[in-house]
């Protein structure tokens, strides 16, 4: 799969006006970015309607699901899916899969007790699905896990073809790694701010840190990574702020970047903040230069 080292996460490309999506996906593409990721949660479209709408726009980046909700289709639509955009868009499509989070899952009627045997028996659901499609994607779509903590990580590596971590410093990365081996793909989200005034880039950092902070998931990881019960008070310190958020000048960004790549990522998505779709390419085309980003051909 030609994803690239660096590609690119954004949550409007889930929820964000249809012409104005196809529009920066294919700019994006354009600058020379290997891959395009979204989330899927409440108020945004269906994972693979939004994968339809990004393949349909682009011609070679990579549309990787960051991800799809477990919870939100069994294993045999997930499964075929992911089939079918194989086929369709050869080496174009990665499906990231995950858990979710408890109180979005309980909002749907699930149980949310044992995530990661839910996991397990969902991977094993989709595996006996794809041997009976009629139709074959060549090369097979890779599968991704949602994968924070180490048992999780165990079975992307076990299960799946890699994980794709999301609101995780470099550390986390370095763990990913020495979990999952050689072989499997880490791709992890790094969320980025071009500003240089501390002040202001923690703001917009907090802005978008501020729910994650309220979900068990990202704050057990953290707590798992070293970080204290202080560091995730009132909006964060400015410790984990800068961890989690890299800010600064384009140097500055590229460095953190290259962190993740150092201590094991094969690709790092990167998420321009604040949310805004024109301001995201602005972001992108300054940073490109800096990161090693050219235009195909």
């Amino acid at each position: 799969m030609g994803i690239g080292q660096v590609g690119v996460w954004h949550p409007l490309f889930g929820r964000g006006e249809a012409a104005a999506v196809r529009r920066t996906a294919a700019a994006i593409e354009g600058l020379g970015y290997g891959a395009l990721w979204f989330g899927e949660a409440p108020g945004t479209r269906d994972a693979f309607a939004t994968s339809g709408i990004l393949l349909a726009a682009t011609e070679r980046v990579v549309v990787g699901t960051g991800i799809a909700n477990i919870w939100v289709r069994d294993a045999t639509a997930m499964a075929a899916g992911a089939v079918a955009y194989g086929e369709a868009y050869p080496g174009r499509f990665a499906l990231g899969i995950g858990v979710s989070h408890a109180p979005l899952v309980s909002q749907r009627g699930h149980d949310y007790a044992r995530p990661l045997a839910a996991m397990s028996a969902y991977l094993d659901a989709m595996d006996a699905v794809t041997g009976e499609l009629p139709f074959v994607a060549e090369p097979p779509t890779p599968r991704l896990l949602a994968a924070l903590r180490p048992r999780m990580l165990e079975l992307a590596r076990d299960k799946a073809d890699g994980a794709h971590p999301y609101f995780v410093p470099p550390e986390h990365t370095v763990l990913a790694r020495k979990i999952l081996g050689e072989g499997p793909l880490l791709a992890p989200e790094q969320a980025v701010v071009l500003e240089t005034d501390p002040a202001e880039a923690r703001r917009i950092a907090r802005e978008h840190m501020a729910g994650y902070l309220k979900l068990p998931n990202y704050v057990n990881n953290l707590l798992h990574l070293g970080y204290g019960e202080d560091d995730l008070t009132d909006g964060g310190s400015d410790r984990l702020v800068d961890a989690i958020v890299a800010w600064g000048d384009v140097e500055t960004v590229a460095a953190r970047v290259r962190a993740h790549l150092d201590a094991g990522a094969d690709h790092v998505a990167l998420q321009p903040l604040p949310v805004d779709l024109d301001g995201a390419v602005v972001q992108l085309a300054e940073l490109a230069p800096a990161l090693g980003v050219r235009p195909a051909g």
